[in-house]
């Protein structure tokens, strides 16, 4: 493995680098101040349209995408130090990029699985910029840390589809530009083969039956800039089987396929929030004065700020890994590579931003700061795209085989 970003990658981070500090960064206090004055807070704010326009007028836009028929074609080796600068911004920069979660993984699967009809009417927007996307599976009735306990039915009625279920965190779903759900539900509940029994159908938004019923908070925060995480009730809503994801029976394949891209954009995007806690600790450490010495004297603030830029350089290192195999042998090949980066980036991130929080005392865990906002989605991170221990189990599994 070469450890040298090649000469199109250190094009990029030149560029966004600079579009972060010319843009990003001012619109961050920018973009809150406007949402306070917005009708709804789920509402756009205009300087995030801005954003979007000055991005896609520099080119740094579907940089997720590797396919070049949509994206920008770049290697998940190549995407990876500029995700990580996103998410220095994690609320603000992949969507100025049109990076961010859920749409890029919702794109993907789109974009691979979707039907001519289907990438016209949804994936061609999606690229755009110009609506928002959800992507329906975790149930708040079962245990959706195994993706076979979902209890949503999809039912074929004629040339339809009926969909009925509960559904909630679902991403994005606040926001009212989002218009599409790709929805998990099982349309052969009593297969034989607990891992055909789902599929994923396409529900527009205005479906009748389709009820956005909530927000749900993440550690007191609603998540405005991503659209929040909805509570979403599906009673009896008819689509067209035209409507349906590849097959009938490949919705846990097709999940699987999307979640290992979203799993490392995750973590390349948690080493940029772990890169600007380092940098708050560093300015906060230099500044202030405790005890007759600067806080950046003091023994304990070394150690914090050592410990921190070692695990950052140890997790980089096992993300570009993780990248460089998906790119050579594929997401089957690199699929321990993708659990490790899993299970390690969220916890040390989280472990990481709790010492910056603590560094700043009062102001950690206030919203002058972006360290509690940090910390509440790298904690949640321990639970998106599977938990901790859901992938500790699958790994030690694999490791273990190797001896029976």
């Amino acid at each position: 493995m070469d450890f040298a970003f090649d000469a199109r990658t250190e094009e990029l981070r030149a560029r966004l680098l600079a579009f972060m500090d010319e843009h990003v960064y001012p619109a961050e206090a920018v973009a809150e101040e406007q949402r306070a004055e917005l009708a709804s807070p789920w509402d756009t704010p205009a300087v995030v349209e801005e954003l979007k326009a000055e991005a896609r007028r520099q080119g740094l836009w579907n940089l997720f995408l590797p396919d070049a028929e949509y994206g920008a074609g770049l290697t998940n080796l190549q995407y990876a130090p500029l995700a990580e600068i996103t998410g220095r911004s994690p609320h603000l920069a992949p969507t100025a990029l049109n990076c961010a979660a859920p749409d890029t993984g919702n794109m993907e699967v789109l974009a691979q699985f979707g039907t001519d009809e289907q990438k016209k009417q949804w994936l061609e927007p999606l690229l755009a910029g110009e609506i928002r996307s959800a992507f329906a599976m975790t149930e708040p009735e079962v245990a959706s840390s195994d993706a076979t306990n979902i209890t949503t039915h999809i039912e074929r009625d004629g040339d339809e589809y009926v969909v009925t279920g509960r559904k909630w965190y679902i991403s994005g779903a606040m926001n009212p530009d989002c218009k599409i759900f790709i929805v998990m539900g099982k349309t052969d509940p009593d297969g034989a083969d607990i891992r055909r029994q789902q599929s994923m159908v396409l529900v527009p938004r205005d479906t009748p039956g389709v009820t956005v019923k909530r927000a749900m908070q993440v550690f007191g925060y609603e998540d405005h800039s991503h659209g929040g995480h909805a509570e979403v009730v599906f009673d009896h809503a008819r689509v067209p089987v035209s409507n349906l994801v590849g097959e009938e029976g490949g919705g846990f394949a097709i999940a699987q396929a999307r979640l290992g891209p979203g799993r490392i954009h995750h973590c390349m995007r948690l080493i940029g929030m772990a890169e600007r806690a380092i940098e708050l600790m560093c300015r906060r450490a230099v500044s202030r004065t405790a005890f007759g010495k600067a806080l950046a004297q003091q023994g304990v603030v070394q150690n914090w700020i050592a410990d921190a830029r070692v695990t950052v350089e140890q997790l980089r290192l096992l993300v570009l890994k993780t990248a460089w195999l998906m790119d050579t042998v594929g997401n089957k090949g690199a699929h321990t590579e993708i659990q490790s980066i899993k299970i390690a980036t969220p916890r040390a991130v989280v472990g990481i931003l709790d010492r910056a929080i603590q560094l700043h005392g009062a102001g950690g865990v206030s919203q002058d700061f972006p360290l509690a906002e940090l910390y509440a989605s790298a904690r949640t991170l321990m639970l998106a795209d599977g938990p901790d221990e859901v992938h500790q189990r699958s790994l030690a599994r694999r490791e273990l085989k190797k001896y029976l």
